[in-house]
């Protein structure tokens, strides 16, 4: 692990932060809009340098995170050296979920959805895909969306059940962050969607 923590963080840590911040908030405000992420860092293979920097930018010494478990060791030991994050195993603990292949997922209701009191508590979703482009075209409305949006990141169709699911638990449910190699596209817990194939819907 000693070569992976070598390995170094944001190259200009401070700008690199709040630009990368900045575009966590542009595209939690307004879902379905792709938001280049343009720090630089070396990163451990596994981790795509967007989601390395939101993890850099959102990770500290308070936050609890459970790391999919396919994710090579280095990428934890590269998190744990450069955040200080504390890790669980168990994914209703998390407050952040760092997940890399959707589809290995038995059951995506199994992260904290927050409470009546405290929505806020709820476990937010750092999801690595391939392409925003690739996959099944659903129509996104909401706030943050004039009238509706057009998204196909590659993701499998059980996710966008788990989403209708999530959308109707408002004010409880997770948010989510999609990450590409160096972009994130947010898909606040408010975002509605339906199917753009109606044999889906």
């Amino acid at each position: 692990m000693t070569k992976v923590t070598q390995l170094p963080g944001l190259q200009d840590s401070i700008h690199d932060a709040q630009r990368t911040f900045r575009a966590l908030l542009d595209a939690h405000a307004r879902p379905g809009i792709a938001y280049q992420i343009t720090a630089q860092m070396s990163i451990p293979a596994g981790l795509t340098a967007a989601c390395g920097a939101a993890c850099l930018t959102l990770l500290d010494l308070d936050v609890v995170v459970w790391l999919q478990p396919s994710f090579d060791a280095q990428v934890k030991a590269w998190l744990l050296f450069h955040s200080g994050c504390r890790f669980t195993q168990y994914p209703e603990e998390a407050d952040f979920a760092l997940i890399q292949d959707l589809a290995a997922l038995p059951e995506l209701p199994i992260f904290n959805w927050g409470t009546a009191e405290k929505p806020e508590a709820s476990t937010t979703l750092l999801v690595q895909v391939e392409s925003f482009e690739m996959g099944e075209p659903v129509i996104l409305t909401g706030p943050g969306i004039l009238e509706e949006r057009v998204i196909a990141p590659t993701i499998p169709h059980d996710f966008w059940n788990f989403w209708r699911q999530n959308h109707q638990a408002y004010p409880q449910g997770v948010d989510v962050f999609l990450f590409t190699e160096n972009a994130v596209i947010g898909l606040p817990r408010t975002t509605n969607l339906k199917f753009k194939n109606k044999a889906h819907s």
